[in-house]
């Protein structure tokens, strides 16, 4: 049985990612294909590239990422993400889809056709990175001459990439949606009001998963709590643990199922 993984987006809350895929490799769960956006694109890369779950969030720790970022002077945005390719470089220092480990399927949105693309041949880094690209904080990754956003803004759990391409299918969502505490700065309603827009384009996604991870608790968290790494890698571990006997009872399923 062919087993794919999808990975959403969802700022630091996709550091789940990384404790969901251990919990599932605990499991004996391997990946015959991967699919992420945005934060998923990042976590899913390391996991391609051979990186354990663990080394993953060694990585995003000590990377000092923000440090990496610059202005965006030219005003499509606050701030640049080309300048983390180098970063990036040293831990997938092949920089292409074809040398990982694990095929990988990266979606992102050509801003001027209005269209996901989706990456999984050539050179890595720059369509990981534009697969980031939060329209109004990041200036568009340019590639091919081709501005880039966020993969999210059309396409946040990505199922669709590779459903035909495996016989298994598990989602590991992150954008949760949850009470949280009454919003009071405009960051926060921004982030608010973009969550609930890439919520609702989702849900439809979530039906052909055979398997959907959602950890409730993730909803406590802003996606830019990187602060807060150990504890999102341990709500997603721990989360997927508590449902071992359902995703070990669907994977018994019979294969004339899952066709």
């Amino acid at each position: 049985m062919k087993i794919g993984l999808v990975l959403s987006g969802g700022g630091a809350r996709g550091i789940a990612h990384l404790g969901v895929i251990k919990a599932l490799q605990e499991m004996g769960i391997g990946f015959e294909q991967i699919a992420g956006t945005s934060a998923g694109a990042i976590t899913g890369a390391l996991v391609a590239q051979g990186y354990t779950p663990d080394e993953s969030l060694k990585i995003i720790e000590s990377s000092s990422f923000v440090r990496h970022l610059r202005p965006a002077w030219n005003r499509m945005g606050l701030l640049r993400l080309d300048t983390a390719i180098d970063l990036y470089r040293k831990y997938i220092p092949h920089d292409s889809f074809e040398g990982l480990q694990i095929p990988l399927h990266v979606v992102a949105v050509d801003l001027n056709a209005g269209e996901q693309v989706v990456f999984e041949q050539g050179n890595l880094i720059r369509p990981v990175l534009a697969s980031c690209c939060l329209p109004g904080i990041f200036e568009p990754m340019l590639i091919n001459k081709r501005q880039f956003v966020d993969g999210g803004v059309l396409n946040n759990l990505p199922v669709d990439v590779i459903e035909n391409k495996v016989d298994f299918l598990i989602g590991s969502h992150c954008n949760v949606l949850g009470p949280r505490k009454p919003i009071t700065s405009m960051r926060g309603v921004i982030e608010r009001s973009l969550v609930l827009a890439v919520q609702s384009k989702t849900r439809d996604r979530f039906v052909k998963c055979n398997v959907l991870i959602e950890p409730p608790q993730l909803s406590q968290y802003a996606t830019t709590d990187i602060s807060k790494a150990r504890d999102l890698f341990r709500i997603g571990y721990q989360y997927t643990r508590s449902m071992t006997a359902d995703i070990e009872k669907a994977l018994n399923r019979p294969t004339l199922e899952l066709s």
